[in-house]
């Protein structure tokens, strides 16, 4: 009985068609083997991320794409970004397991091995402290990058860079003749501490915080726009850059002597590089505190523009400008006395330093008498104006017309025998014996040193003993010898002798007066005439 003779509604007739059966087996089993080979999930949101390449040619669809090697996700998509450009847009799915992205990440097609043909993009996922990116995001070109082609290294060998690299080859070909190659044999030694440096200066460009990449290249950006739009004086410096090298490349035997000595200077220089490393962290901390400062100046110096432009008013040709040029004939005198008054401060200073080591002082210093033990001993700078008291005293006028000179005078039973600067004795009369003389008579005459500066001697000292007094008679005791009395009677008889001529109105040597003296007083008078 066939399928269509049964009855509808019968018991027989609830099972399902053999076609549609054997369709929808067919659909299992397809959608079964789809599944386990290639492991997709058609329910599933699959992550995707997107990048643009300056070269994309080597890169197509289904593509793997990988970090470290292992596979991640693989191209969806490769199409231009517009026409003319060059740039192609390349669409990827990324697995869980190469997630999560950072937007610091990079791209770069390379080349699979030999028996696997064709190339795969590998992705670095970033820095973990930078923000993650989402699904549908797309990175610049400054962020991805293609391997170099045959054609374009067969490209960028021109014929003038053939010809440098030629030169290149041979001047390093001699370079390593007889001991060049010793050189480099010794060089090799120093070169992993050489790319162990190198790699940390390659690590510390990268930044240590956020964005300071960027910031680099936006500034590379700006210096590199200033060259482009001034073509004309960034031939001027490749050409002045290609002389400066001609002008090296022509003193090869300086340039051969001081290679030693860069050797030596690097080897001094190593420690002060590195304690330059170690105050690295100090400026860098206070560079980091000067940042607000800085920020906040941006207000302070739009507030010292009204004060620059009055400035710039200032300094015009009607007002300090013609006044500085004016003044400009006061330099020359000003520079004579600039020069000058080094020495002047110079005695300033030597007369400030002896008053402040040796007059004060001794201004300030009691002077002690010994003869009256239990009086107030004054420093000299009060007990000095009293003396004037005293010459006032001694000097007044008895009228408006005769002036004169009073002193004491007085006798005695004790006759007293100086002897004078020149040589002479003097004599004179006291009531009592001299118990001696203060300060005591040196042996000899204090040494002149004008060569010794003041600020650098003693105070003087006026704290002195008692010496033995000059000849003293007492006419109860001895008396003077024949000598004695006769210069006493010549003494005496010179003056009434002088006495007599003045009197007289005659020429008279007063005797009292040393006769070197008078000879310094008439040489005056003569040069003075």
């Amino acid at each position: 009985m066939r399928f269509s003779d049964i009855p509808r509604g019968s018991a027989q007739r609830t099972g399902m068609r053999p076609f549609a059966a054997g369709l929808i087996a067919v659909l299992v089993v397809g959608l079964g083997t789809f599944l386990a080979f290639t492991k997709a999930n058609p329910f599933a949101s699959p992550y995707e991320l997107q990048a643009v390449f300056a070269n994309a040619n080597r890169v197509a669809e289904r593509s793997p794409v990988r970090i470290a090697g292992v596979n991640v996700g693989q191209v969806t998509k490769v199409e231009p970004v517009e026409k003319g450009t060059g740039y192609a847009r390349v669409t990827m799915e990324i697995d869980d397991a190469g997630l999560p992205i950072h937007k610091d990440a990079q791209l770069k097609v390379r080349s699979r091995l030999f028996l696997e043909g064709n190339y795969f993009v590998e992705l670095r996922p970033g820095t973990p402290n930078a923000p993650k990116l989402a699904s549908g995001a797309t990175l610049p070109p400054q962020q991805t990058a293609a391997p170099v082609q045959f054609n374009q290294v067969l490209t960028a060998l021109q014929s003038e860079t053939r010809e440098d690299l030629r030169t290149l080859l041979k001047e390093y070909s001699s370079a390593l003749k007889g001991p060049g190659a010793r050189g480099f044999n010794e060089a090799i030694r120093h070169w992993e501490d050489a790319y162990r440096d190198g790699s940390q200066v390659a690590d510390a460009t990268r930044g240590q915080e956020a964005h300071d990449l960027s910031r680099l290249l936006r500034g590379q950006g700006r210096v590199f726009g200033a060259l482009s739009r001034n073509p004309q004086q960034l031939s001027e410096l490749v050409t002045d850059l290609n002389d400066t090298i001609a002008g090296f490349a022509r003193q090869e035997a300086n340039l051969r002597a001081t290679v030693p000595e860069l050797r030596d200077v690097l080897r001094e220089g190593r420690p002060a590089l590195i304690s330059l490393n170690s105050a690295l962290p100090s400026v860098r901390r206070f560079a980091r505190d000067a940042l607000p400062g800085a920020r906040s100046s941006n207000a302070t110096l739009d507030a010292q523009l009204p004060f620059i432009r009055q400035a710039r008013a200032l300094i015009s040709e009607r007002e300090l400008r013609g006044l500085a040029r004016k003044l400009q004939a006061t330099l020359p005198p000003l520079t004579r006395l600039n020069t000058r008054t080094p020495a002047t401060l110079e005695q300033y200073r030597a007369l400030a330093s002896c008053q402040n080591r040796v007059l004060l002082p001794f201004a300030k210093e009691p002077i002690p008498d010994p003869s009256f033990p239990w009086a107030d001993n004054q420093p000299f700078f009060k007990e000095s104006s009293r003396a004037l008291v005293g010459l006032s005293g001694e000097s007044r006028l008895a009228d408006a017309n005769s002036p004169y000179f009073r002193v004491l005078a007085g006798g005695g039973a004790t006759t007293l025998v100086q002897t004078g600067e020149s040589g002479q004795q003097l004599f004179s009369n006291a009531l009592l014996p001299l118990d001696g003389v203060r300060p005591a008579k040196p042996p000899k005459r204090p040494v002149f040193r004008p060569g010794v500066p003041c600020e650098t001697q003693e105070p003087p000292d006026l704290n002195s003993t008692t010496g033995v007094g000059e000849t003293t008679v007492n006419p109860a005791g001895a008396r003077l010898s024949a000598k004695q009395r006769a210069k006493r009677d010549d003494g005496l008889e010179a003056l009434r002798e002088y006495t007599r001529d003045s009197r007289a109105g005659r020429k008279a040597v007063d005797p009292l007066v040393d006769p070197s003296v008078i000879g310094q007083d008439e040489k005056q008078k003569e040069g003075g005439q």
